[in-house]
């Protein structure tokens, strides 16, 4: 076909198609634009709503406060009586009951447990006070015969009995059998200890500061400031966050009630708050870290709730919780803890279905 021809034929077929396309175009216009044609769904393409349901809780607001992770802050112990300290116990030694730390004039100064330390010499039976109650309770739990005390320290006495009873004591532990003690003789403690550092050296009066203990056990000390006190209290469980992130219960052991000084430019005056870890075990793998005490300040117990998310600020104020199919119901908000919201209202039951943002 000569080349003239060809041009012309191409340039009809290209006419031809794009009649061809117009052509649709027209009828599917007019297709759509017929009244009887079916309409498409409005809602079909809107994507689904996200929802939660009304549920009934228990809420607690918490507080987290630093603290640190150690034996716990050490207290000074002296000795007393007469005498040259002529042995001193290692660092990290533990205080035992009828055992000793130290010894003076070469013989042992054993551990007594008791809140009242020996303040004269006990050898006349018929003494009562309630140093012979702490000397009564320990031999009594060393395993001798002391016969039954008052439940009244005051009136506890310095029987045969208990002088007998002292006797096989001293006699175990390699001091003379007398039946007496007195100030200097025995070392009367709170509780078990563990030694943190030895201040006094082989030859010092027997009267001088010796050593320092801390509890035997790490505890984590925090201080807080006066209006943060009145949010914790001795016996409350808390939460101790590791710097692992893991969380360990423990039980806040002591609150203190003396204001302490500054601490630190415009830190203000502090209190401080010893809280024992629950399990030894859970902090066995720490020495000396920092910790964060979270405390629980409030508890609402079975009340309604829904995910932040699912409140609608109201124009007019207040708040609201929407339906899936749109409707707002006004709301009373309460306490809020993490994700979740108190509410409350006529129309809010447990179980209803709400919109929560995305």
């Amino acid at each position: 076909m000569p080349a003239k021809l060809q041009r012309m034929s191409k340039s009809r077929s290209r006419a031809a198609v794009a009649a061809v396309v117009a052509l649709a175009a027209v009828t599917g216009a007019a297709v759509l634009l017929r009244p009887d044609a079916p309409q498409a769904d409005p809602s079909a393409d809107r994507p689904d709503v996200e929802t939660a349901t009304v549920e009934r809780t228990d809420l607690t607001s918490t507080r987290s406060l630093r603290g640190t992770l150690g034996f716990g802050a050490p207290k000074p112990v002296k000795g007393g009586g007469t005498g040259t300290v002529t042995a001193l116990p290692q660092v990290g030694a533990t205080a035992e009951r009828g055992k000793a730390l130290h010894r003076v004039d070469d013989r042992p100064v054993p551990v007594l447990f008791g809140a009242t330390p020996l303040f004269r010499k006990l050898e006349e039976p018929g003494v009562k006070g309630s140093d012979v109650a702490v000397v009564m309770d320990n031999l009594a739990a060393l395993g001798y015969t002391v016969g039954i005390r008052p439940d009244d320290d005051s009136k506890a006495e310095f029987t045969p009995r208990v002088v007998e009873a002292l006797k096989k004591w001293q006699r175990k532990v390699g001091l003379p059998d007398t039946g007496k003690v007195e100030p200097g003789q025995v070392l009367v403690l709170a509780g078990p200890v563990r030694v943190s550092s030895v201040t006094a050296q082989p030859g010092a009066a027997a009267s001088e500061e010796l050593f320092q203990v801390t509890p035997t056990g790490k505890v984590v000390v925090l201080q807080v400031s006066p209006t943060e006190a009145g949010a914790v209290s001795q016996g409350a469980k808390v939460l101790l966050t590791r710097p692992d992130g893991r969380d360990v219960p423990g039980t806040i052991s002591s609150v203190g009630t003396a204001v302490s000084g500054e601490q630190g430019q415009g830190a203000g005056p502090r209190i401080e708050v010893v809280v024992t870890p629950d399990r030894d075990e859970d902090v066995a793998d720490l020495d000396s870290a920092p910790v964060q005490v979270k405390i629980t300040t409030e508890r609402r117990e079975g009340v309604l709730s829904v995910p932040l998310e699912a409140l609608v600020a109201l124009r007019e104020g207040g708040y609201a919780v929407q339906s899936p199919g749109g409707a707002l119901k006004a709301v009373e908000t309460g306490m809020h803890s993490q994700s979740r919201v108190e509410v409350s209202g006529p129309d809010v039951v447990e179980g209803m279905v709400v919109v929560v943002a995305r």
